[in-house]
């Protein structure tokens, strides 16, 4: 039986490199995107695409996408949760009005990088059930900012260490319903999420390709027992990240063991 992707921000750079990866395996593709480019992109990527406008940072938006995506083919095998956007408000910048009162940031980052892909995950994890105990295989878009700092855009980074920790933590507990759970880390990879300049200065040498971000997506999409798991994409190598090492015994203890005790109050 042919099997069903749902991809979010889909028109360009990763999403669309990943759709045309599985519609050449022959998987039926759902693009999401808000790009007015959409529809016209899905067109040519032929009859086994097919295009929902879909604003990830809505839930509405969300939902009927998938709803759509599910009523067009009777299932949803895969989710790519890659939607993402860069930092629209400067942190560093001026904090106050005309009148010298503090200024409410912009927070569409994190509404579009972190509320949308918990959209996404709840979204899929309910169609995952309507699979007859074949769960599902979701992936998140992380960063390598995931794991290291980058000063000029502190909420993207937030944002994509928050989906590390959201694999991680949510890896183990998934798949009890057969339901897995992967970060992909991409190093710099030229999209057009890069603002005008940045790809013209970045040193040829310290691009990774997009072959290397495919392979990661295919390593998880393929491996039906790995879950939890941080794809690091560097160059033409996949690295996959543990857990930085406990402080000490205690700290080992709180999560392992006082994972019983914590289970108490956060049921899973």
């Amino acid at each position: 039986m042919t099997k069903v992707a749902l991809i979010t921000g889909a028109a360009s750079g990763m999403g669309l490199a990943l759709a045309k990866d599985l519609l050449a395996k022959d998987w039926q593709v759902s693009l999401l995107d808000v790009s007015p480019k959409g529809p016209s992109i899905t067109v040519e990527l032929g009859p086994n695409a097919i295009y929902h406008h879909c604003d990830v940072s809505s839930w509405e938006s969300q939902a009927a996408a998938f709803a759509g995506t599910f009523k067009e083919w009777g299932r949803i095998d895969f989710a790519a949760l890659n939607a993402g956007i860069d930092d629209k408000d400067n942190f560093y910048g001026p904090t106050a009005d005309e009148k010298g009162d503090p200024v409410k940031p912009g927070l569409k980052t994190i509404d579009v990088n972190l509320i949308g892909v918990f959209y996404g995950i709840r979204l899929a994890i309910h169609y995952f059930r309507k699979n007859e105990g074949r769960g599902g295989k979701i992936v998140l878009t992380s960063s390598d900012a995931g794991l290291y700092p980058l000063e000029g855009v502190p909420q993207y980074v937030a944002c994509k260490h928050g989906l590390v920790g959201i694999t991680r933590s949510m890896g183990p507990v998934l798949k009890k319903e057969n339901i897995t759970i992967n970060s992909v880390l991409p190093a710099f990879v030229p999209t057009g999420l890069a603002p005008p300049g940045l790809i013209e200065a970045w040193p040829k040498e310290h691009i990774t390709p997009m072959s290397t971000v495919i392979k990661c997506f295919n390593m998880f999409i393929e491996d039906d027992e790995m879950t939890g798991q941080t794809g690091e994409c560097s160059q033409e190598t996949v690295y996959l990240r543990k857990q930085p090492e406990y402080a000490n015994e205690s700290q080992r203890w709180g999560r392992e063991e006082g994972g019983k005790v914590w289970a108490l109050i956060y049921p899973s």
